[in-house]
């Protein structure tokens, strides 16, 4: 068995697409800027995340309605340089929520949102430092 990709249920496919593209710089599969689906990959890894219209998995399970309250989800990235990414997705339109910032004696993170409001966590892992 192996992982293929972690995917969101969103309602504004626009909005996420132009967040994991433009402003995190993940690199998109196809180019379906107004999907109904796209994965999404990192530069380094073989995990994807993928965006999947909420209309579209309603339709075909028949249950899914409205989305869910509170956080039901946590994706996490890792960069090599917290505080240089942070500073590239904030001029790029990101806003954190917080950090960056120690979590661990061996890992520093900062947090904020995609526009459906699912946390995104970036973490950097200090034992990789030379």
């Amino acid at each position: 068995m192996e992982l293929a990709q972690v995917r969101l249920l969103v309602t504004d496919f626009a909005a996420c697409y132009h967040f994991y593209a433009e402003v995190l710089g993940l690199k998109p599969q196809s180019g379906a800027t107004e999907g109904p689906y796209e994965k999404f990959s990192p530069h380094a890894g073989s995990a994807g995340i993928a965006l999947q219209d909420r209309a579209m998995m309603a339709e075909i399970l028949n249950e899914l309605s409205d989305p869910a309250d509170g956080h039901r989800s946590l994706v996490v990235l890792r960069v090599d340089d917290l505080d240089a990414y942070c500073e590239q997705i904030t001029s790029r339109g990101a806003t954190l929520l917080h950090g960056p910032a120690p979590m661990t004696d061996r890992m520093r993170v900062a947090h904020l949102k995609d526009p459906e409001g699912n946390l995104v966590e970036l973490q950097e892992w200090l034992l990789l430092r030379g």
